[in-house]
């Protein structure tokens, strides 16, 4: 099977509860946490062209709610790398990357649709 990533930040329930399931089903995964390793501009757009911005960012998260008016306004209009990049925390989590694509958000359903 090609190589999945599940990235996130450790300390996350959501994240944790992927990574659970990932080593329940006995696959192999690297993990990639967003806070302490970054992310990349090509990486964001990858996703923001596959998921959306309404999909990818986290809008009831804290450091949405500290962003400026302004900051909020320009991630809306799609224009969102360096915002994103500065602030990972704002991708929804965990992001699942794999041969066929990418999901953002943990559900046993999902999980089990992508990858049995």
């Amino acid at each position: 099977m090609a190589t999945l990533t599940l990235y996130g930040i450790k300390n996350c329930d959501t994240v944790k509860k992927a990574r659970k399931w990932l080593e329940g089903k006995g696959l192999e995964y690297q993990f990639h946490d967003f806070r302490e390793q970054g992310l990349t501009a090509t990486t964001v757009k990858s996703w923001l062209s596959e998921q959306g911005v309404d999909t990818l960012i986290n809008k009831r998260s804290t450091t949405w709610k500290q962003l400026s008016e302004a900051e909020k306004a320009q991630i809306m209009r799609g224009d969102i790398i360096d915002i994103v990049l500065q602030n990972p925390t704002l991708i929804k989590r965990p992001v699942l990357s794999y041969s066929n694509g990418t999901q953002v958000g943990f559900s046993d359903k999902n999980y089990t649709e992508i990858l049995g």
